[in-house]
Parts: structure tokens; C-alpha cells; sequence
């Protein structure tokens, strides 16, 4: 593993409960940069997103819809920061349909499809996006319930939605897969997590080539670490403060920083790529 600055400071310690809200953070993370305009390339598009009421779904919904797309949300539990990205997305033009659902369990999935379905009729764009992680200094210490949960919400839930999503994407639809950094280079403390995003790597790749003949794209994106609701409510105050800190840019990514891999991912830009995985990680070399 290559080995970033030391660790510093860069916000006030800080703690809430999961799953976490966007208006209990400080700062509050960035999810739209409001001095750049759309230019339609999801002009008419549908696009379901999985956790994106907050975190890296929030900006990918944010910037989609201000490039023309219509959004479904799909969220667990926060509903105030789901009407707040709601808002925002209707605000710029665009409709927003919000799905409550623990898509931990496949019958969620299925009925977060069928709710979207009913109210757009097709999906151009499905990006898996939610996760959870759970902090744990000894292997010994992941609970079978933590490791359950964990597969079950970052990677069963990637069959199941897309299990149901499929007969609802037609040719030219886009794929798009959230990893993480983790899948690369592991985590001592995140096992459990960097395991699913190594799986979602795979399931990527495999996807890509069981759908190339449908010419629907699959791709993933990898990130580092990034500012989001997950991380205030899963670590402990201290390495919340220095979260981001070691790696290249000294750093962790605003959302809004994140958000435009996806874009590319989802509109023409990337029509040669499939099975790909983009790495916006702060400068930390992972050859993958």
C-alpha cells in the first residue's frame, strides 16, 4: 500500500448515529457546483439511484438532473436530507421520485423497481451506489450480523436491483457501479466493506461482458475517501477529524468532486467503455 502524508487535522471531532444526516455535519459537504450550467447530455434520460439522498448519490442525482435527467432515489431512513436533494433536483427542472426501501432485502429491491417503473415507464441509467461499512480494529471482532448486513447491502442488493432493473433497460442504457479504493488496496479496519467493493469490481467486469451483445454499459467508479454522512456516523470523533488526511492531496473529496466520473459513465462521452473503473482517489496509485 503506497504511503500518503501523515495524518492531520481537518475538521472538528465529530460523531452522530447511523446512518447519518447531511445538516449535522461541519462543514457540510459540497454537492453542486451551482457556477456550472447543464448541457443536456441526459436530456429525457430516467435515472434510479441507489443512496442518493446524501454522500456521492446526492451529487450524481444533483448533476444529472441538471443535465436533463428525471431521478428516482431510492433511501433507508433520511428522509430530510432526501426531500432536501428532492428539492434541489426539482428546482432545476427535473422530476424526482423518492423510494423508501431497505434494499438489504431482494423483495425491497423488486417493489424500489416496480415503484419506478410505475412512475417513468422505463430506466436509462441504474447507478448501485449504497453502502455501509462497520469499523473494527480486530478481525475477531466482525459480528456475523455486521458481515451479513454489510454483503447484503453493498453487494447483494447490486443483483437484486439490477436483476429487476434489466428487463427495463433498453440498448444504449448505462450501468454504474459504486466501489471504492478499499477494493484495491484493502483496509485493515474494513474488512467486511473492502471484501463487497472488491466483489463489485468483479461484478462489474462480469456484468460488462454478459450485457455487451444488449449493448447496455457497465462500468464502476472507485473512490477515495470522500465527505459524506457514512463517514460522520462510522468512525470515532478523532479519525473523523482526520479523515481524508493521508492520502496524496492531503485531503478528502467533496461529493461534487466525485459526481462527474458518473456522469461519463452515463451519457455518450464513454460509449467505447464498458467493464472499466474510473479512480478519483485523491492521487493514490492502485494499478488497477
Amino acid at each position: 500500500m503506497q504511503k500518503g502524508k501523515p495524518k492531520k487535522r481537518l475538521r472538528k471531532p465529530q460523531h452522530q448515529n447511523r446512518p447519518g444526516t447531511e445538516s449535522e455535519m461541519a462543514p457540510r459537504p459540497i454537492y453542486d457546483d451551482k457556477t456550472k450550467f447543464g448541457t443536456g447530455k441526459l436530456k429525457g434520460k430516467i435515472a434510479l439511484i441507489t443512496g442518493g439522498d446524501s454522500g456521492i448519490g446526492k451529487a450524481v442525482a444533483i448533476l444529472f438532473a441538471k443535465e436533463g435527467a428525471n431521478i428516482a432515489i431510492v433511501y433507508l431512513s433520511e428522509k430530510k436530507d432526501a426531500l432536501d436533494t428532492k428539492k434541489i433536483i426539482e428546482n432545476s427542472g427535473s422530476n424526482c421520485l423518492l423510494i423508501k426501501a431497505d434494499i438489504g432485502r431482494e423483495q425491497n429491491c423488486k417493489s424500489a423497481i416496480a415503484k419506478c417503473i410505475k412512475k417513468f415507464g422505463r430506466i436509462d441509467v441504474l447507478v448501485n451506489n449504497a453502502a455501509i461499512h462497520f469499523e473494527n480494529k480486530e478481525f475477531g471482532l466482525i459480528t456475523t450480523q455486521q458481515l451479513l448486513k454489510t454483503f447484503q447491502t453493498n453487494i447483494f442488493s447490486f443483483f437484486w436491483i439490477t436483476k429487476y432493473a434489466l428487463k427495463h433497460l433498453s440498448p444504449g442504457s448505462s450501468i454504474i457501479n459504486s466501489s471504492s479504493v478499499t477494493a484495491y488496496r484493502g483496509s485493515g479496519r474494513l474488512i467486511e466493506y473492502a471484501s463487497t467493493k472488491g466483489a463489485i469490481i468483479s461484478f462489474t467486469r462480469s456484468l460488462s461482458a454478459n450485457l455487451i451483445d444488449k449493448n447496455i454499459k457497465v462500468n464502476a467508479v472507485a473512490p477515495g475517501p470522500v465527505w459524506t454522512p457514512l463517514i460522520a456516523s462510522s468512525f470515532k470523533p478523532k479519525k473523523v477529524a482526520d479523515f481524508g488526511s493521508e492520502v496524496p492531496m492531503g485531503r478528502a473529496a467533496q461529493p461534487v468532486e466525485i459526481a462527474p466520473c458518473y456522469l461519463f459513465l452515463a451519457c455518450n462521452d464513454s460509449s467505447y467503455m464498458t467493464g472499466q473503473t474510473l479512480h478519483p482517489n485523491g492521487g493514490e496509485i492502485i494499478n488497477g
